[in-house]
């Protein structure tokens, strides 16, 4: 199966590519590398796959603006079955300018997909902001409370409505996963808390955090994940689903993991506007629909990323 993977170069996209070329899919990452870099691709590269050298798929590298005209032709000529589109919602720019621009990748992409036959969509939306304040007794939260927080959660709601119109129309599917807090190999320091706290464990410094560190993150693992994404390829179609494992852990706790009890007391920071102070997501639409569930607790996670 011919599968494009746009923010193929990122975190995420990286692995997800892993997956898909070792299943034998030919994947074209599409990335303008703001914030991905080929450097993540450099195990497929040095395995072959981009000259179809191994039994998995053929992996082809296009240095493309999702929102140009070269993507959609691109898209035209390569005529993908699947498009995973991981670009929408970079982590480190949360301004609203970025964020109308993630829901014009997403049209970009639903164009394309229309205009040159593509199957499906399955897009990754930031779940933390798709679901407002929820209540404790709202734990883990569920699809059917979409509560948009902010310019990003409007904006990716607009997306899921922007996706189920090009369905209802011309009967393009989609999935919409919508992710928790997904942390791994490859990871920037500016990506993620966990990474950030690696970085900081290593250097032997103390993590600043946003406000008293007591606010919860449901933590999902990147092998985790990419086994979602893959899954919802073919199934899951129609349907905002979460990605995560339904366990909150408090961003302290997550310190003191990380560091065995041992490390520098982390420094407080002022929080930040409009956080969610306790977060995490249910599993259970992922366990019917895509037939998946986490299966790396967070102890297991953190154990393969120190050196």
């Amino acid at each position: 199966m011919n599968v494009a993977v746009i923010g193929g170069a990122g975190f995420i996209g990286s692995h997800l590519t892993d997956r898909l070329l070792a299943e034998g899919h030919d994947v074209d990452v599409i990335d303008d590398l703001s914030t991905g870099s080929l450097a993540n691709l450099s195990d497929a590269r040095s395995a072959g796959a981009s000259s179809g050298a191994t039994d998995g798929g053929v992996l082809k590298i296009h240095h493309v603006d999702a929102l140009s005209s070269e993507a959609s032709t691109l898209l035209g000529m390569r005529r993908p079955e699947i498009i995973f589109d991981l670009s929408l919602f970079p982590r480190g720019d949360r301004s609203a300018r970025s964020q109308g621009r993630g829901f014009e990748r997403a049209l970009a992409t639903m164009e394309a997909a229309q205009r040159h036959g593509v199957r499906k969509v399955v897009a990754a939306l930031p779940a933390s902001s798709l679901y407002g304040q929820p209540g404790a007794s709202a734990l883990p939260v569920k699809e059917s409370a979409v509560e948009p927080r902010g310019v990003r959660g409007v904006a990716a709601r607009a997306v899921i409505d922007l996706m189920s119109i090009y369905r209802e129309r011309d009967m393009i599917e989609f999935s919409a996963l919508a992710l928790g807090a997904v942390y791994g190999p490859r990871q920037r320091a500016d990506g993620g808390v966990v990474a950030a706290m690696l970085e900081a464990h290593v250097q032997g410094a103390a993590p600043t955090i946003d406000g008293d560190g007591r606010q919860t993150r449901d933590f999902v693992f990147i092998d985790d994940t990419v086994d979602a994404l893959v899954r919802s390829a073919e199934r899951g179609s129609g349907l905002i689903i979460n990605i995560g494992t339904g366990v909150q852990t408090s961003i302290r706790d997550l310190w003191a993991r990380i560091s065995a009890g041992g490390g520098e007391t982390p420094l407080e920071g002022p929080p930040r506007p409009d956080d969610v102070p306790r977060f995490a997501v249910s599993p259970v639409r992922a366990r019917i629909h895509l037939g998946w569930s986490p299966w790396t607790g967070l102890d297991d996670g953190l154990a393969r990323l120190r050196p």
